[in-house]
């Protein structure tokens, strides 16, 4: 069992303005971000299943050309290897959940 505190997990900045805090365990990442105001996230995909989780803030999430404008309790599912992109349209909180493990977060 691992047992921590967010507190006790370092802080990186894996994109301009996206500061972030990684979980994994053996199949699972677990990604909480803190995410700075008018942020883009540059298109990307990956082979890893996402789902993206708004605690705070405004975000626009596009997902396989499909916008939306998420707010709190927005949760979207990114199937693997689908191109998405976004930008925060105020500072920002998010859980990220991804599958399998997001080895480059390690």
């Amino acid at each position: 069992m691992l047992h921590t505190h967010l507190k006790n997990i370092e802080e990186r900045e894996v994109v301009p303005g996206y500061h972030g805090q990684f979980i994994h365990s053996d199949t699972m990442t677990v990604a909480h971000w803190n995410i700075e105001a008018h942020r883009d996230m540059p298109e990307h995909a990956h082979p890893h299943e996402q789902i993206f989780n708004l605690l705070e803030g405004t975000f626009e999430l596009t997902v396989a050309g499909e916008t939306v404008v998420a707010e709190p309790g927005t949760v979207v599912v990114i199937p693997p290897n689908v191109k998405h992109a976004g930008r925060s349209l105020s500072n920002c909180r998010v859980i990220d959940i991804f599958y399998p493990v997001r080895k480059e977060y390690q």
